[in-house]
């Protein structure tokens, strides 16, 4: 084995199993980094939405020609504007087939709670992959870790006297794989824990939405005739 400490001399003076665990822990790390610039542009963009949503919604205008401004644009929207879409449309179908107000603000709330559902599924899409990746990737390395270590021991077995000279680059070697799960782990841990916290403050938005769009609906269930 080279006595060149150099990381890259390193790497390629490793085992096979602990070069394995590195190439399993690069490729751990670029998913991860992957998945959290991915993640971010969508909650950034979900909130930006919601933010432009609730000023159109509170604006005082007509929630009829809102949601015909929506349809017309066909059923890309996302957050509340899905939400409001679905509870609308479904307030409004149900109005004109004079079903009774309670049963309307039921279906309109059913079919605003599939919206949530939805959009919160499609927000905490891969933030289990982030999570096992910042629980996993330390014991990952700590493994190529064990097995470098008792291969840079076991070598010592052909050596007449054991120096550090001898044994420094085996356990170099080692330890690199521990930083290196720790890097793929840290970022990970961030992110999930920020990502969780900003996908739960958007829940307890929408549903505060609900409530207070279910109280509207719930006075337009009162006034004979379809509100839209």
């Amino acid at each position: 084995m080279s006595n060149d400490l150099s990381v890259y001399q390193l790497v390629l003076d490793a085992s096979p199993i602990v070069q394995a665990v590195m190439l399993l822990l690069i490729l751990a790390s670029v998913a991860s980094w992957t998945i959290i610039f991915g993640k971010r542009r969508i909650i950034s963009n979900c909130r930006r939405q919601a933010e432009q949503f609730e000023t159109s919604f509170w604006s005082g205008g007509d929630l009829g020609a809102l949601y015909r401004s929506i349809e017309t644009r066909g059923r890309s929207g996302t957050g509340m504007q899905s939400m409001f879409e679905s509870g609308f449309g479904e307030f409004s179908r149900l109005r004109q087939l004079g079903t009774q107000s309670d049963q309307l603000l039921e279906g309109a709330r059913r079919s605003m709670r599939v919206a949530q559902m939805r959009e919160i599924d499609r927000l905490e899409k891969n933030l289990s992959m982030l999570a096992t990746i910042g629980s996993t990737s330390p014991y990952v390395g700590l493994f190529g870790t064990v097995w470098g270590i008792m291969s840079a021991f076991h070598g010592l077995g052909d050596v007449q006297q054991a120096t550090l000279a001898a044994v420094a680059p085996g356990i170099s070697e080692a330890l690199i794989t521990t930083a290196m799960g720790l890097f793929a782990a840290i970022p990970a841990v961030v992110a999930y824990n920020r990502f969780a916290d900003q996908v739960s403050r958007l829940e307890m938005r929408f549903d505060a939405f609900m409530e207070e769009f279910s109280t509207i609906l719930q006075r337009h269930g009162s006034i004979r005739g379809a509100p839209a």
